[in-house]
């Protein structure tokens, strides 16, 4: 087989895997939205199997065009604020990595790394692999954190620095959430 034809498998196979991957996470989180009162009783009466079950739904979400901070107070308000900050830090930390992974998928497929320094406008020479941009883009409310996995993914940030500075930003928007959505539940 030559090189060429290999290349081509891998890149259809790449472009197939982030397609099917973003396609079932995307129906796993509409048939929670769409039962979120129900799992909210499931979360509860499961205890700590219940923070595992929530963890899970972030990195669902992680591959999902969807914010997971209505999950964030959920989990405050179920788990309490400390708890809960724990398990959405760890379960944001997690989609990090799944966002992370789907941008070195395209970024593979499309062969970005020859392609990155011929990008307009000196995109190429982006700051990705800086910690303050890492750190401070993922602050960005919306997309941000998702726009700076996949670029991150993208550009082969090393996997450490990435996680220490996706980790750091999302515990602090857990803690946040996860005492609002206590706060919350208090009101009620």
């Amino acid at each position: 087989m030559n090189v060429s034809l290999l290349q081509r498998n891998r890149k259809l196979l790449t472009t197939v895997a982030v397609v099917a991957m973003i396609a079932v996470s995307v129906w796993a989180v509409m048939l929670v939205a769409q039962h979120m009162a129900e799992i909210e009783v499931t979360v509860r009466s499961y205890g700590a199997a219940g923070a595992v079950l929530i963890i899970v739904l972030y990195g669902l979400l992680g591959a999902s065009p969807i914010p997971a901070e209505p999950l964030t107070l959920i989990n405050g308000a179920v788990f309490g604020p400390v708890l809960g900050t724990l398990i959405a830090g760890t379960g944001n930390t997690l989609a990090a990595v799944i966002e992370y992974y789907i941008g070195a998928g395209l970024g593979s497929a499309a062969e970005f790394q020859q392609r990155r320094e011929r990008l307009p406008f000196g995109l190429g020479r982006f700051p990705v692999h800086s910690p303050l941009f890492l750190i401070g883009a993922r602050m960005i409310p919306g997309y941000g954190p998702k726009l700076v996995s996949v670029m991150a993914g993208m550009y082969r940030v090393p996997m450490g620095r990435y996680l220490w500075t996706s980790a750091v930003p999302s515990f602090l928007g857990a803690a946040i959430f996860a005492y609002g959505g206590f706060g919350l539940l208090k009101l009620f």
